[in-house]
Formats: C-alpha cells, structure tokens, sequence
C-alpha cells in the first residue's frame, strides 16, 4: 500500500482488494455489495444469543469468548428472528488480511440504523468496536441487538458496512470551509465548522399538519429485514406533529426525525455523522453514519438531500427543538475518484430523501 496516497478507498479500488485476497469471502460477492465507498459486509450461518456484550481484548480472539458467554446457538441458513432486548453475536462471511497501513471502520447501514437495530462489528483483539487496525488477519463478528422491532434475518443479510482508510483522510477546518465555499455542503450561509460542518434538526414541519418525524410503536409484528416496500407505515409507526417547533423526547421511545439542512457529499469526498457533542448526553442521534460520495449530489440525482436522523432519548424526557444542533458531519477525502456514485444508477433507497423511512415501508 506504499504508493497510495491517503484516503477513503473507493469502491474499485475495493474490488481489487478483493481480488488481491485482502477481503477473504467464504461465498461469492452478492450483487451491488460493493459500495462507491464502503462494502457491505454480510451474516453467516450461525447466530450466538449471549449473556452480554464484550471486548475481546488484546491478544484473545472473539471466537475463544463465545463458549463462555453463549446461551444458545441459532441456524440462519433458513433465516431466524432476532429478539428485542437480547444482544446476538454473528460471525460474518467477510473475513480480512490487512497490510500495513490500511485500516478500517464500520457502521450500521442506513436501513438497519432507521429499524433501531443496534449492531457494531468486533475484531479478534479488538479493544475498540467498529474499528479494525491496520495490519488486521482475521475474522469479523457483527454484535446485533434489536431496541424496538424484532426482525427476521438469515445468511446473507447485510447490517452492516465497512470502510477502508489509507493515511489520514479527515478534512482540516480550512479544507471543510473551503469545499463548503465550493461545493456548499450545506444549503445554509454560515454553517458552524467546529470540528466538522453542523447539522441541525428540522422541527418547523414538512407540511400544513406539521408532521416532523414518526415514534415507533411497542409489540409490533416482525420485519424481515431483507424485504422491500413489504410493511404499512400505520403497523409500526406513529406519526409526531409539533405546533411550537420543539419536541419533548419520551425516555426510551424511538424516533425518526430529519435534518433541517440538505446534505451534498460530492464526487471525490465522503462523510460520517459523529455525535455533535460528548457533554450533550441526553439523548443519541443517528445510529448509522456513514455518507457515500455522491449523496445529494445533482448530477446523481440527489439535488441536495436530507440526513435522517435516528434519536434515541435516555433516562429522561429531554426538549429539542428546531435548529439545534444535533451532529457534525466530517469529511473525508477519497484517495481515488470512485467510478460509481450514490444515486439513481445505484438504485440507491435514499437519495433525495426528505423525511423517510427505511426501505421496508410502503411509501403509501
């Protein structure tokens, strides 16, 4: 990896890491896994159902913690349902053989972070989730813990995706203004740039009604987390109306709300949803963070689009209201043009979203 520059692999670039054996498969790529910047990474055969979450910590593998831990062993093969509340630990079909100086992370897809799917992937060795050091041989464990659907899952199904990071990729301040001078990141005049570019909430309502954002229900069906357009909105979800721009979030209830910005990632970049600020304690937002190049952006059909965010109160009721700031968006640039771009070609599920739900909703 020495004669690469430093950046975000893009999506050709991870096709040949496959080639090259650097990503280890134990099945055939599945079509479209392969990201323009990120690759879905997808279950196995077999799901642990544990007694809790853990590190494996330096020089033990996950593999020698599962016996200990485990409280039953499920088949996926004919596909199985995970139950909310349990924590299940999934070896994945990925496995990796790093070189020295390529790294990488992982995030929960957008669909799987919009189901309130609690998932991060674990390294042998690892003292850090969703994070795998450079050099990294070996295999990778997704941890998936249902919050408030329970869902059907079976080999093959992707909740996850991962990055690869050459060197140092994070845009400086300086570089961030620069590109938002550019290519206007966001569609606001003097957006805060601390340590990324802000984003805030949208609470003045998408219509004369005032809609804002949903709630999830409690004791719903099952979602298959595989199939498309297959549920009613009405069946899962409540919709959450405001008149006074604020919103009192009810502790453990989960909520699907926008950003009041449009979000451009554009050709050459991509960005990641960090949380706004650790002081800012009392409640999470956005469990999936990863933001492909080319989301948002005019020529693949984005025209500026609206980042969805998953919130999550804690143990108290807590007031948001409109405009504040609940995330940053950090980017990072690509070491490489990608060949693809997140949009309309891709048959992408979230470009030029507004308010939206995850795929598996009828968007009647």
């Amino acid at each position: 990896m020495a004669d690469m520059t430093d950046g975000i692999l893009p999506g050709q670039a991870i096709a040949k890491l496959v080639d090259d054996g650097v990503i280890r498969l134990e099945r055939p790529l599945a079509d479209r896994q392969i990201q323009p910047a990120s690759l879905d990474l997808r279950l196995g055969t077999r799901a642990y159902r544990m007694r809790a979450s853990f590190l494996p910590g330096q020089g033990r593998t996950v593999e020698s913690r599962v016996d200990d831990l485990k409280l039953h062993e499920i088949d996926l093969t004919e596909g199985a349902v995970l139950e909310t509340g349990c924590v299940y630990l999934v070896p994945l079909l990925e496995h990796l053989d790093l070189p020295h100086g390529l790294a990488a992370l992982t995030n929960p897809k957008s669909s799987t972070g919009r189901l309130d799917v609690f998932t991060r992937v674990i390294a042998d060795g690892g003292r850090a989730f969703d994070s795998v050091p450079d050099g990294y041989t070996g295999a990778l464990w997704a941890e998936v813990s249902p919050r408030t659907f329970p869902v059907l899952v079976r080999t093959g199904s992707r909740l996850t995706q991962l990055r690869f990071r050459q060197g140092h990729a994070i845009l400086t301040a300086e570089e961030t203004a620069a590109l938002q001078a550019s290519d206007r990141l966001v569609d606001t005049n003097e957006p805060d740039l601390r340590d990324g570019i802000s984003v805030t909430i949208d609470l003045a309502g998408l219509g004369p009604d005032g809609l804002v954002g949903y709630r999830a229900k409690r004791h719903t069906g099952v979602i298959d987390v595989d199939r498309v357009a297959g549920y009613a909105v009405d069946d899962f979800w409540e919709a959450v109306h405001v008149k006074k721009r604020q919103l009192v979030l009810d502790p453990g209830e989960f909520y699907i709300l926008a950003s009041n910005e449009a979000v451009h990632v554009p050709p050459g970049y991509a960005a990641e949803m960090v949380p706004f600020d650790p002081l800012v304690g009392e409640f999470r937002v956005h469990y999936a963070g990863f933001f492909d190049p080319g989301f948002g952006h005019t020529a693949s059909g984005g025209h500026g689009s609206r980042a969805v965010l998953e919130v999550r109160s804690h143990e108290v009721p807590f007031i948001v209201e409109h405009g504040q700031t609940v995330g940053r968006l950090v980017y990072e640039r690509l070491n490489a043009p990608s060949e693809t771009l997140y949009g309309e070609t891709l048959g992408s599920n979230y470009q030029a979203q507004k308010l939206k739900l995850s795929k598996h909703f009828r968007a009647d």
